[in-house]
């Protein structure tokens, strides 16, 4: 007979989601990391610095994910639109993992705001969460082409030979577009111009913030 969890025992696994995310401890991820197999580029001092604040950016990204996908899931509504959050947060694991380990192959680190940024994450997702699932998943798929807008400048930014951060990246736009169309095709309402505009705004905030820090 399984048990069913009480409130308390969600609150133990969020703290514990909490803390694997923003420590870097106890994510592993489900699938290899595309970087696999290939051998390291010869990156110059400053193309080196470069790529490590683009993966630190999408690090960040990931930790914001994760925040989001578990407030969501937190305060959904529909059993399914429940389960879906949990199953696109776990995916985003591998993201998050494959990002930390290129980071410690280009010797850099993620960036020191990414406790601040979780939080604000999660918040916003609880909020939609609870405004409603349509707006919980059309949030989701927003968040989505903003993630994919960012992937797809990153990309064009990677210096040619470096084929391990390229993998990465390519891998997680083919992800990302994947959970934004399923967001929509749950229900997900799609967001007016304006929101969206906010979004961006707070997003590049974010990406020039996690470049540095």
């Amino acid at each position: 007979m399984t048990r069913r969890l009480t409130p308390l025992d969600r609150l133990i696994g969020e703290v514990d989601t909490v803390m694997r995310t923003l420590t870097s401890r106890g994510n592993t991820a489900g699938r290899p990391s595309p970087a696999d197999g290939h051998s390291e580029s010869e990156l110059d001092a400053r193309s080196r610095k470069h790529v490590a604040g683009l993966m630190r950016v999408n690090h960040t990204g990931e930790v914001c994910a994760q925040a989001l996908y578990q407030g969501q899931a937190l305060t959904a509504k529909l059993p399914q639109v429940r389960e879906e959050m949990q199953e696109a947060a776990a995916e985003e694991v591998d993201h998050l993992v494959w990002c930390e380990e290129r980071l410690r192959q280009l010797n850099s680190r993620p960036s020191l705001l990414n406790p601040a940024w979780y939080g604000m994450s999660f918040a916003l997702g609880a909020l939609a969460g609870a405004v409603g699932d349509a707006v919980s998943l059309g949030f989701v798929a927003a968040t989505e082409e903003r993630v994919c807008n960012h992937l797809k400048e990153h990309l064009r930014q990677l210096p040619e030979d470096d084929r391990r951060s390229r993998l990465i990246l390519q891998q997680m736009l083919e992800d990302e577009e994947r959970h934004g169309e399923n967001a929509l095709a749950a229900g997900g309402q799609r967001f007016p111009r304006p929101v969206k505009e906010v979004m961006s705004a707070v997003s590049q905030l974010m990406t020039r913030s996690s470049y540095y820090v």
